[in-house]
């Protein structure tokens, strides 16, 4: 089935709602889908649970739809990069779900292997267990974490082909693959899209059948959230 849409309105279309919940893949600001976060913005649908590393920067990825305050709830693992982000959560405008990094990468995958529950000891004896069962294995103490699901999932490959399957590029892998599998609705962008035949099997990470729609990306600004550099050795700083 040829799954390929013009754009990312396009895709999109007759999926979104208010109130709804969508996966966004990405670690930071490395391999979020940009395009259709961007045409999230200008469908204008709001009061939606984003689940999500993070809520990206002020002025880019997730953090757009913070600016104009569609976003209801995060469940995410850090969002310590974003202003908006804490002002609306301090001024009680924004519910935030907080979980250990570890925690919501299983969670998601839970979720998309059809595992509604599980148990971890990360979090025991915390406020991440607070309200939640816990149980004895092996004279160890567990917190049991439910598995994530969403209407939506948006995910960023490097490349893909018109059937869906996709490839990702080093750390741009990150949580992409395990949201794919756990959307009602997968779409996905990618940076090359090709013709069926044109990926080696081998290399596939995410295949076809848990993506529905996929749009040849572009104009992506691959922002780096804070650059950090060491300064140069003395004996090049001498002779410069």
């Amino acid at each position: 089935m040829d799954k390929e849409f013009a754009g990312a309105m396009e895709a999109l279309e007759g999926l979104l709602f208010d109130g709804m919940t969508i996966m966004a893949g990405g670690f930071g600001l490395c391999g979020i889908p940009e395009n259709l976060i961007l045409a999230i913005r200008e469908s204008r649908v709001k009061n939606i649970t984003v689940i999500s590393n993070n809520c990206g920067v002020d002025d880019f990825g997730l953090g757009i739809l913070l600016q104009t305050r569609q976003i209801k709830k995060m469940v995410s693992s850090y969002v310590g990069e974003n202003s908006e982000f804490e002002r609306q959560f301090l001024s009680g405008e924004l519910e935030l779900e907080f979980n250990p990094q570890g925690t919501l990468a299983e969670r998601i995958r839970a979720g998309g292997a059809g595992i509604p529950a599980f148990y971890t000891k990360t979090g025991y004896g915390t406020l991440i267990a607070d309200k939640k069962e816990t149980k004895e294995f092996h004279g160890e103490m567990y917190v049991m974490e439910t598995g994530l699901t969403a209407d939506l999932s948006i995910i960023k490959g490097w490349k893909g082909d018109r059937f869906g399957n996709l490839i990702y590029r080093k750390t741009a892998r990150n949580f992409n693959p395990m949201m794919a599998t756990a959307g009602k609705v997968t779409v996905a962008e990618v940076e090359e899209l090709v013709m069926p035949g044109q990926l080696d099997p081998d290399e596939i990470h995410t295949p076809g059948i848990f993506v529905q729609r996929i749009i040849q990306g572009s104009h992506y600004e691959k922002r780096i959230e804070r650059r950090t550099t060491l300064p140069k050795p003395s004996h090049q700083q001498e002779g410069a």
